[in-house]
């Protein structure tokens, strides 16, 4: 079978068609070296899941560069407090590195929590901080006791493995042992659910918490948007988790359930149809008819709302083809919605993935669908160049590569500031990929560059 774009020999089992052959690439290994992969490290997938509690610090223990992956960085909104925005680095020196680190985090932390009060202090790790054997865990400890405040060890050093999945783990184990079941809610309903996997990037909880609330659930706690670590203590005693990003979170869900026995729901608010169905599985796990009832009220009324305002869009949108290069769940989850513009999914891949999220790609997409595991920079130039989607959906690290070649791109990754989860959302996201799609400005660019 001949390679679906010119690559080196090892990366070729890395991009495959689904239907010809090899319909899963090879995946969850090191990136080849000197190719410049855009992989976050497990210090990176550890701040994704933890970042958004907002009413908390998040410190990072190491130099000052790894403290780039911080903040708005992700792109996580709030309604309340914005303590979690700070930036905050023990800014690891060369002294450090040879005394020792731990000296330094100690001060650092009784600094923070006189300067802010915080709900809770997390002490990220970096490969700087394991590499000298700082014990974090023995100065967070001790911390804790002096301050009174939360001080919460997060063992995320960058080296430990080549995929962030690893870091999800461990931002969940975080919240496993230090946070989950520390408190008691003043009171409990039947309905008491944790939606577990939303990081309200641009607002996304937002879209979602009012269609539940209006079926009649009652949110305990987001893990771990727009959160407090004290709603998160008290998680534990949810009669349900329903899992939005399954790619960052199921790993908590299933802990959940096995520790608590809290059963868990897979559930997507990305599109119309996956946005119903969701909302139906929750409505069914209850069992309850007035919800049963109400639920399917909300559906009707939020698919009217729709369906009006997205006919232009569509009529523009239909037959155009797109490509995705983003997080692993978003790689399978955004095809139907894209379906439901007319669009065609000619591309998916992801940096990140492991083999649970290509079987997923491989049931969303069809047949004849590129699928493609950690691109390198050259590889996804030529993968562009040569299918000319007509719209890129990835993170800002490709945008300039995509926009180079005169390919429109939407930004689906931690820098949008757009909300597209429920049904005002899908709006939302109608409007902006028609918005880039149907830009004129793509009609200007140099046809050198855009290599025709």
């Amino acid at each position: 079978m001949e390679p679906v774009t010119e690559t080196f020999e090892s990366r070729k089992k890395h991009v495959c068609v689904k239907g010809e052959g090899l319909s899963i690439p090879v995946c969850d290994k090191a990136s080849l070296p000197g190719t410049v992969t855009q992989r976050t490290c497990v210090y990176g997938g550890a701040r994704i899941v933890l970042m958004p509690i907002t009413d908390s610090i998040h410190l990072v223990h190491g130099p000052i560069g790894c403290a780039a992956c911080t903040w708005d960085i992700r792109g996580s909104k709030t309604s309340r407090e914005d303590i979690y925005k700070k930036g905050c680095s023990t800014n690891l020196q060369e002294k450090d590195i040879i005394f020792g680190g731990e000296k330094k985090l100690f001060e650092t932390i009784i600094e923070l929590n006189k300067l802010y009060k915080p709900g809770a202090i997390f002490v990220y790790a970096t490969c700087v901080a394991g590499i000298i054997g700082d014990d974090i865990r023995a100065v967070c400890k001790k911390s804790e006791e002096i301050t009174g405040c939360r001080v919460i060890p997060v063992q995320s050093e960058g080296f430990q493995n080549h995929n962030k999945t690893k870091g999800h783990w461990i931002g969940g184990d975080a919240l496993l042992d230090y946070v989950i079941g520390t408190k008691e809610p003043e009171e409990t309903t039947p309905f008491d659910i944790n939606i577990v996997g939303e990081f309200n990037v641009a607002g996304d909880l937002w879209g979602i918490k009012p269609l539940l609330e209006e079926m009649g659930v009652n949110i305990i706690s987001t893990l771990t948007g727009d959160s407090h670590v004290d709603e998160i203590a008290q998680a534990h005693r949810a009669k349900l988790n329903i899992v939005q990003c399954q790619k960052s979170s199921n790993y908590v869900a299933q802990k959940m359930e096995k520790k608590y026995g809290i059963p868990f729901i897979k559930v997507n608010f990305f599109g119309l149809e996956q946005t119903v169905a969701s909302l139906r599985d929750i409505a069914d796990f209850f069992g309850d008819e007035e919800m049963i009832e109400r639920t399917e009220r909300i559906i009707e009324s939020g698919l009217k709302e729709v369906a009006h305002k997205i006919e232009e869009y569509k009529k523009r949108l239909t037959g155009k083809t797109v490509a995705l290069y983003v997080g692993g769940n978003k790689a399978w989850s955004l095809v139907r919605p894209f379906e439901e513009l007319g669009m065609d999914v000619m591309m998916s891949g992801t940096k990140n993935g492991i083999r649970e999220d290509y079987e997923m790609i491989k049931e969303a997409v069809r047949d004849g669908t590129i699928i493609v595991d950690d691109a390198n920079s050259a590889e996804l130039t030529r993968l562009l160049k040569e299918h000319r989607p007509n719209l890129l959906i990835s993170g800002a690290k490709e945008k300039y590569i995509s926009l180079k070649l005169g390919i429109p791109f939407c930004d689906f990754n931690h820098d949008r500031i757009t909300a597209f989860a429920g049904f005002r959302g899908f709006v939302s996201f109608a409007k902006e990929v028609d918005a880039s799609v149907s830009s004129p400005v793509f009609e200007l660019t140099s046809k050198s560059l855009r290599g025709d």
